[in-house]
C-alpha cells in the first residue's frame, strides 16, 4: 500500500499510536498525515484528549457540594433494591 486515505488511516489510528502497525504501514500513514492538515489536526487533537478530560475532571468538591450531588444522583437512579 502506498497511499491512504484519511478513514483508512482513522481505522488504523490506536495501532499507529500504540506503535503496532508494520514500519511501511506507519510510513504511509505518516506520509498522508504529513500532507493532510485535517488529519494532522484529528491526531493532534486526539492525543491531547487525555490531558483534557484530566484537566477538566481535576475539580474538587465541597462536602457539601459533594453531598448534594449525590443526593442528586440517587433522585436519577430511582430507587434501588438496597433502599
Amino acid at each position: 500500500m502506498t497511499h491512504i486515505t484519511c478513514a483508512q488511516g482513522v481505522d488504523q489510528l490506536m495501532d499507529y499510536l500504540e506503535g503496532i502497525v508494520p514500519a511501511h504501514s506507519r510510513a504511509v500513514i505518516e506520509m498522508h498525515v504529513s500532507g493532510c492538515p485535517r488529519c494532522a489536526a484529528f491526531i493532534a487533537s486526539y492525543c491531547e484528549t487525555p490531558r483534557i478530560i484530566r484537566q477538566a475532571t481535576a475539580v474538587s468538591l465541597s462536602t457539601d457540594h459533594r453531598r448534594v450531588l449525590h443526593q442528586f444522583l440517587r433522585t436519577l437512579r430511582g430507587p434501588t433494591k438496597n433502599t
